[in-house]
């Protein structure tokens, strides 16, 4: 079964909601959000990234980097730019980008039921990254940062979406790179309960992007439980979440740039790429197919198709792993060919995410800086379904989710007080 959790939202007040919410944390260089918040002193980015506010020097880890973000946080509260919700409540999170729109659920998941597996993980998490937000959520003592669930939709949550999105919103903004956000708070007794139970029947949850905020959540958990501190605090049980339908989420692809080419021209690349993939010139990558890939290389965009896709599958069958385009790339070309054994930590490899364009990747490698660009075709949320039900982790950096939930709109509290 999956629990899900009302809680004590702390949320923006409609008039300032456009200027508070922020992109996430990790999706914005230090300088972009110096640029996001230099003339808003109420943006999100203060709290999350509050080393924009103090000297260069200071490290992103420094104690205080968190300290000025909790500061920070408590300003907002105490000015009256956030408010507290009164009573436990549960939200309703609307976005809509271009032609996309998807609609879930804000509450809080189980901490047991992560750490049991029936949350499902599918990438591995960097012990530093991890590491910076249990700092974070002990020294705020908030969670902030909402993780992105989704499961198998049942029919009942769609009616009862449409229920509470048919009533006026509590929030709605344009935010600067168009996506329009739409917040519901639902405060209804019976239409919590009436949610809650209903996620009672379903079996599993899954991650589609929050590792790390996730596993900071358990482990803060884990360690106040072997403190003297708040030891029946039953806020810490949870963890803030955004629950989708799986059929909601749009998936992008996650790029990669290589600085060089491992000794080789690109005639002699190329030709060694044509053993394993059928190539053809492109004007630009639009929809590659499945398991291959669009390369850019000396100006010119070219698609690879996989001469062989059945025989990567496991002696037992189909492997959910190796049939994924960055899969595919890794196995064919990054690792024989470009001689990158360890994409996490290789600085010859770089990652840019779909929502950049075809244009960013052209331009690194234009600018010379680096020799190949490639365009995957995009993990499905399927195929990440049946990667975290077979228990396996895929490949770094193989999924882009946009939009991303911004931050600032939903943050939960450890203490009542």
């Amino acid at each position: 079964m999956a629990i899900v959790s009302p809680f004590r939202a702390v949320r923006p007040v409609a008039q300032f909601a456009a200027k508070v919410s922020a992109p996430p944390y990790d999706v914005v260089s230090l300088e972009e959000a110096c640029d996001i918040a230099k003339d808003n002193p109420y943006s999100f980015l203060r709290v999350s990234r509050a080393e924009l506010e103090l000297s260069p020097e200071v490290n992103s880890y420094s104690p205080s980097v968190y300290e000025r973000g909790a500061q920070n946080l408590q300003n907002l509260i105490s000015n009256g730019i956030l408010t507290r919700e009164e009573q436990p409540v549960l939200g309703v999170y609307r976005q809509r980008w271009e032609t996309h729109q998807q609609t879930g659920l804000v509450a809080l998941a189980s901490v047991d039921e992560y750490d049991r597996g029936i949350i499902k993980k599918h990438e591995l998490t960097r012990p530093a990254k991890e590491a910076d937000r249990v700092r974070i959520i002990h020294t705020h003592e908030s969670q902030s940062g909402p993780v992105l669930l989704f499961f198998r939709r049942p029919e009942t949550f769609n009616d009862w979406l449409e229920w509470v999105t048919s009533t006026p919103p509590d929030l709605h903004f344009i935010a600067d790179d168009n996506v329009e956000h739409t917040v519901w708070i639902v405060r209804d007794e019976p239409a919590i309960r009436q949610v809650v139970e209903s996620f009672l029947s379903i079996e599993t949850m899954y991650i589609a992007d929050g590792h790390h905020r996730s596993a900071a959540a358990s482990r803060v958990r884990a360690a106040r439980r072997n403190a003297t501190v708040t030891p029946t605090n039953t806020n810490e049980e949870g963890f803030l979440a955004v629950i989708f339908p799986h059929d909601a989420l749009r998936v992008l692809p996650y790029n990669r740039v290589v600085r060089d080419l491992n000794g080789l021209t690109p005639t002699q690349f190329i030709k060694k790429l044509s053993v394993h993939f059928e190539l053809q010139l492109t004007l630009q990558p639009s929809n590659p197919p499945p398991a291959g890939f669009d390369m850019y290389i000396k100006n010119q965009w070219h698609r690879a198709t996989p001469k062989h896709l059945e025989n990567l599958s496991s002696g037992n069958g189909h492997d959910p792993i190796r049939s994924l385009a960055v899969s595919v790339l890794t196995e064919l070309v990054l690792d024989p060919l470009l001689g990158i054994m360890d994409q996490r930590s290789d600085p010859r490899i770089d990652f840019v995410g779909g929502v950049r364009g075809v244009d960013q990747l052209t331009k690194m490698v234009d600018h010379g800086d680096w020799s190949v660009a490639f365009w995957l075709y995009p993990t499905t949320v399927d195929e990440l379904m049946a990667v975290s039900d077979a228990e396996l982790i895929m490949p770094p950096k193989s999924t882009w989710f946009e939009p991303k939930l911004r931050d600032g709109l939903f943050i939960h509290m450890l203490r009542d007080d």
